[in-house]
């Protein structure tokens, strides 16, 4: 998924990034940390004896689960992902938030429901990743420290304490920022893919025929011959393809062509040779699926792996918290969760981010994942459900936009969509069989997630038109002060209220004028629009209108922000000529007014009642709007009136 775990390297637009060294093994550290882990636990979780659908582990078993998990990762990660879905951006950016703000930017009109049911797939496919982002680090870590068993087994009863201390250390550092970190990344997976490559070349020597399982007709003839127990044997191989989802939606950070080259000349071969080896090591002695990845390293180097593997596992586990971190901003700034406190943890990168609540919840959910648990195997049961469900809906998404903004013919379309989609949902319905044994566990942390997430759009829309109501129309307000100039007195200096729009007046404003009967001598009247891109040009920041009278002190200015940037008001009211002002902007001495909302519930329809009390409790996570917008709290006045939902 989304990740900001490294320095940003400010790449092109997706699809024209320059193939650079830095940039590949940038991607490396952030993009394939969840993927490249998954050799450690997925094999393993296939032939699993305590899996309610055990899989007999025989050598025609192994040869056919092999080649699945082999051609699972073409079809799903190399196909879908790298071929097709990273070519269609969101000026440079992927991710199913990125599919959604296209879907709204090119979406037909006259046919809402179905933009409407669309959109609320991508709402659940974003609320589905963050129950991956609290499963993502529970089984990766836990995954790696159980390699310890294999050194010695009187250390079991230690690897769910070292596996907590771990997480929480990740957890608590999460708000110094991991530029410094993040450097050491790449590198670092760059030793990792490089040795579980050379692992799986050892393991391959000691059964060479495993190469057959390359052939895709051992996955077909497992799947028609044995449907029976390849059915079931999809629940555990998906685990082969968790983290596709962040090959695109890291794209805008790399580039497509660098994630592409990364995957095909590097992460795939070392994934496919480490499979192999594995099922090598098994067609040799079945007593060595107790720990099939760590036993293919030598007795004296298994120290050495475990290490990295843990190592690993956190630079995974790291790349998906920054993921939901930038998920959960870029979900607020599209409106969909109360606006979030954020804070960037880097100058030098737009994209390193730490938003606490999200972090918080995040820790104790995945801390406690793991001491309910306890084994990665118990865990696996729950993955795969969030990880098939987000890469489902984005294949659905990605060929109903390849219709809309390429004319692709619809014959091509529905081929292609039959196949993909068809694979998707045969993985889907093979995890649904594990729905009592964990699998409901991303189902309902994403269904929590999508119910808070689709009430807090309803909520705000709701508010905004009541607001709306309250505010009254700008133009009159501006047309009765200008009317009678003598009836409200002016005083000096320059005020700043913030409105939703410029169609309103600022209740703040209002009051002032109608009950203190006094305006300041300058008045700027500004709104915050996010668009549905990630950045706007620091060019088209703002927009300024004088309302009709360029004399009377009294301006309109919109400030455009895309949904992945930190809306700072101050620095984008600097931005502005001083001709468009008319050269009286006094920021350093500036008065900000805001107007603060109490909301309260009532008896006007538009929600159900558990509804309107579940947005007023989501509302009292919303962080402080002077933080949010950046302003200077010795300058900013709030002014507060009721609205009832």
């Amino acid at each position: 998924m989304n990740s900001q775990a490294v320095i940003d390297q400010k790449a092109p637009v997706a699809g024209r990034s320059p193939l650079r060294l830095a940039l590949v093994i940038g991607a490396l550290g952030v993009v394939f940390g969840d993927i490249g882990t998954s050799p450690i636990y997925a094999l393993q979780t296939v032939f699993n004896p305590e899996d309610p659908h055990p899989i007999p582990l025989t050598a025609e078993n192994l040869y056919g689960v092999v080649s699945l998990i082999v051609w699972s990762v073409i079809l799903i990660v190399t196909i879908t992902y790298v071929l097709l879905a990273m070519r269609m951006d969101n000026d440079g950016e992927g991710g199913i938030m990125a599919l959604l703000t296209l879907l709204r930017r090119w979406a037909p009109k006259g046919r809402t429901r179905t933009v409407a049911i669309l959109s609320g797939l991508a709402v659940l496919g974003a609320a589905l990743f963050l129950g991956d982002s609290m499963i993502t680090p529970a089984i990766s870590v836990l995954s790696a420290v159980e390699g310890l068993k294999t050194i010695n087994p009187g250390l079991d009863e230690w690897i769910v304490p070292i596996t907590a201390t771990i997480l929480l250390v990740l957890f608590l550092i999460q708000k110094l920022g991991s530029s410094v970190v993040g450097r050491l990344f790449g590198p670092i997976m760059a030793v990792w893919f490089v040795v579980i490559g050379v692992l799986g070349i050892g393991g391959i020597l000691h059964d060479p025929q495993i190469l057959l399982a390359l052939l895709p007709t051992y996955a077909v003839q497992f799947m028609v011959g044995h449907f029976d127990i390849a059915f079931f044997a999809l629940a555990a191989v998906v685990l082969s393809v968790t983290g596709a989802e962040a090959l695109y939606a890291d794209m805008g950070h790399f580039g497509r062509k660098p994630i592409s080259f990364a995957w095909l000349f590097l992460v795939f071969p070392a994934l496919a040779l480490t499979y192999l080896g594995q099922g090598a090591l098994l067609l040799e002695d079945k007593a060595n699926m107790s720990a099939p990845f760590f036993l293919l390293a030598p007795e004296w180097g298994r120290i050495a792996l475990v290490v990295l593997s843990t190592v690993a596992t956190v630079i995974a586990s790291q790349a998906v918290i920054s993921g939901a971190f930038s998920v959960a901003a870029q979900a607020s700034g599209l409106g969909y969760l109360p606006r979030l406190r954020v804070t960037h943890t880097s100058s030098e990168t737009h994209g390193q981010i730490y938003v606490p609540w999200i972090n918080w919840l995040l820790m104790v959910s995945v801390i406690t994942l793991v001491f309910v648990f306890r084994t990665s195997a118990s865990l696996a049961f729950a993955y795969g459900m969030a990880v098939i469900g987000t890469i489902t809906i984005t294949t659905l998404l990605f060929f109903y936009l390849a219709r809309r903004r390429w004319k692709t013919p619809p014959w091509i379309l529905v081929i292609g969509a039959v196949v993909l989609l068809s694979v998707d949902l045969l993985f889907f319905a093979a995890n649904a069989t594990k729905f009592t044994h964990g699998a409901w566990l991303p189902l309902a942390i994403g269904l929590a997630a999508f119910t808070v997430m689709t009430t807090w759009q309803r909520g705000r829309a709701l508010i905004t038109a009541r607001r709306t109501e309250a505010e009254g129309s700008l133009a009159d307000f501006v047309s009765n002060l200008r009317t009678h100039p003598k009836l409200i007195d002016r005083v000096p200096g320059t005020a700043i209220f913030l409105n939703p729009g410029g169609s309103t007046t600022p209740l703040a404003l209002r009051a002032n004028v109608e009950h203190n009967h006094v305006r300041h001598a300058r008045v700027i009247i500004l709104s915050v629009d996010i668009q549905n891109v990630p950045r706007v040009p620091q060019t088209k920041r703002c927009t300024v209108d004088d309302l009709g009278d360029p004399t009377d002190g009294i301006l309109y200015i919109s400030a455009r922000f895309g949904y992945a940037e930190n809306p700072d008001l101050p620095r984008a009211l600097r931005s502005i000529p001083p001709h468009k002002t008319q050269g009286w902007l006094d920021l350093d001495n500036a008065t900000y007014f805001l107007s603060k909302i109490e909301l309260r519930e009532g008896r006007r329809g538009g929600m159900a009642r558990w509804r309107k009390r579940l947005f007023l409790a989501a509302s009292h996570i919303t962080t402080d709007a002077s933080d949010h917008f950046g302003l200077p709290r010795n300058r900013v006045i709030v002014m507060g009136s009721q609205i009832e939902l």
